[in-house]
């Protein structure tokens, strides 16, 4: 009789065992990759061109899908083509390649190219951390509030009633400075150009926001810095 409850016994703790692993395992498969180099694609000279004969002909709703799905077709990895597809879901329709990466720990920073753009057509994006994709050109994330609160910024604004701060065109070359702050987390430096009014109206300084991380990824938010002329 003992024989058989330490059977029965030890039968239960494999099979706890069992479930335990099995739970395991399909949390890791379910956990993305990490974005790195092989999400890089540079992209060939005539793409563009060659996509918009491919896909001008679709329905307006399919146009950007046809265009990112001509990626694979012109020699893009999948991680490439996963990047695109992972940033046009949590832009709602933004198209942009990860032209450049930048490894830092654990959050790391990712140029990239935005095809289909009239103007703007770079920009950078904070990967790896919660959530996956952060994007730096996102000016509803930006520290407003504490931008118009600056006597810098108010004095700029008496002398250019349209100043304002818009998106930085990157140019792929010069990286976000980073550093750890007091609770183990990181921080990034990205300044914004502060225009007159219209994209190629007058540059009249630059607006620097500090973007902050907690130690274990998490995107914390972002806070106004200062200005330089």
């Amino acid at each position: 009789m003992r024989t058989i409850l330490l059977r029965t016994k030890f039968g239960a703790v494999s099979v706890l065992l069992f479930l335990l692993l099995t739970i395991t395992n399909a949390s890791a498969q379910k956990s993305p990759a990490k974005i790195g180099e092989s999400a890089v694609w540079h992209i060939p000279a005539d793409f563009v061109s060659n996509a918009h004969k491919v896909c001008d002909s679709s329905p307006p709703a399919d146009f950007s899908k046809c265009f990112v799905d001509q990626m694979a077709k012109a020699g893009a990895s999948p991680e490439a083509v996963s990047f695109t597809r992972a940033l046009f879901d949590r832009s709602k329709g933004d198209v942009g390649i990860l032209t450049g990466f930048n490894a830092v720990g654990p959050i790391d920073i990712g140029w990239v190219t935005y095809p289909l753009r009239a103007n703007t057509n770079h920009g950078l994006v904070l990967l790896n951390g919660n959530p996956r994709i952060v994007n730096a050109e996102d000016l509803k994330l930006l520290d407003h509030k504490g931008l118009e609160q600056s006597a810098q910024f108010h004095d700029l604004k008496e002398q250019f009633p349209k100043v304002n701060v818009w998106p930085g065109d990157r140019d792929g070359k010069t990286w976000p400075t980073s550093q750890a702050d007091t609770d183990g987390g990181l921080q990034f430096t990205i300044g914004y150009p502060l225009i007159n009014g219209c994209h190629a109206c007058a540059h009249e300084g630059t607006a620097i926001f500090s973007w902050n991380f907690d130690a274990k990824g998490k995107f914390k938010g972002t806070q106004f810095i200062g200005m330089t002329q």
